[in-house]
């Protein structure tokens, strides 16, 4: 196993507060690009079964910058129905779990497939009307039992139909910190569900790494495929990626589970007993190049946690990603 693990009460962001409700977790894009990128995987949205086990409360932890090195986050929603979620960026609040450095002030943006600004919010106490957003929010957002504690934090309730979708957390002014940028789902007994959520931010080290949590709720176990991009982000225009990015996945207790560096190279240990090259390949999610990673687990239920670093200490931007394959 690589590399010693930093955990702490936010790594499995669903833990994070005690909350649960939600249907997936992180993926990627250049702001409005993360999108089309979303798209050019190959998801097309399409009618899905409620399953009896589904990713719920997925969310991500890193630095948030300025200009391209904001925060990304990408998701769909699949399936025959619209779904009712609400998406958070959270700050302050982090200062209470001895986070440090965090983002004073975190902004909130949500774009749709086609790049259109379809929501915004600075500050959940008072609601943006525009785009989709054509009423009062507060007691919406304080009803669904996911209200941020802190005023300057952000939130925004949606009903989204099919497709794709972007969320981008920044700071007021320019400011930089530490944010958490997380969904719940807000209607899990629809037909529709939450697939393919990443995230991108710049990964630094120590505490600044990326750190991405998700919940399997329901009753059976579930198998999914952690990837942590770097170096395959080039082609969409990213510069300064992260050039050797590592994976950790750890459980609930903050056990370290399982791990990669290179995709092509299984590390066996933990829940991993054998190769996995060929199962990769076989999911339609192998990484483009040979230095990302990526980890297929068929998980319990219970909260975990991916946490991407680089294999040699350096900073750059990466994209860490769940998917569901079940």
């Amino acid at each position: 196993m690589p590399n010693k693990v930093v955990f702490d009460p936010l790594l499995y962001v669903g833990g994070l507060l005690g909350r649960t409700r939600i249907s997936f977790y992180l993926v990627f894009a250049c702001t409005v690009v993360a999108a089309a990128e979303l798209s050019a995987q190959g998801t097309t949205p399409t009618p899905t079964p409620t399953p009896a086990s589904r990713l719920d409360n997925i969310s991500t932890r890193a630095f948030v910058q300025i200009g391209d090195d904001v925060m990304i986050g990408g998701f769909i929603v699949q399936g025959s129905d619209s779904k009712r979620v609400i998406i958070r960026a959270i700050g302050p609040e982090l200062t209470q779990y001895g986070v440090l450095d965090v983002l004073a002030d975190p902004t909130l943006e949500l774009y749709n497939g086609a790049g259109t600004l379809i929501a915004s919010n600075d500050s959940w106490l008072h609601t943006i009307i525009g785009g989709i957003i054509t009423g009062d929010q507060v007691s919406d957002i304080i009803s669904s039992g996911h209200a941020p504690t802190d005023a300057r934090e952000s939130a925004i309730i949606a009903e989204l139909p099919a497709g794709n979708y972007t969320a981008i957390v920044r700071g007021v002014n320019n400011t930089m910190g530490v944010a958490l940028s997380e969904v719940y789902d807000l209607s899990p007994g629809s037909n529709s569900m939450l697939s393919n959520v990443s995230t991108r931010a710049l990964v630094q080290v120590g505490d600044n790494v990326m750190i991405g949590g998700f919940i399997i709720q329901g009753t059976r176990p579930k198998r999914v495929i952690l990837r942590a991009l770097g170096p395959g982000l080039i082609q969409y225009g990213v510069p300064n990626v992260l050039p050797d990015p590592t994976l950790e996945l750890h459980d609930g207790t903050g056990a370290l589970i399982a791990s990669n560096d290179d995709w092509q190279h299984t590390i066996i240990g933990g829940i991993i007993q054998s190769d996995q090259v060929q199962d990769i390949q076989s999911s339609g999610h192998a990484p483009t190049d040979p230095r990302e990673s990526a980890i297929i687990a068929e998980l319990p239920p219970g909260n975990y946690t991916g946490i991407v670093r680089d294999k040699t200490i350096i900073i750059g931007v990466a994209l860490v990603e769940v998917y569901d394959l079940d």
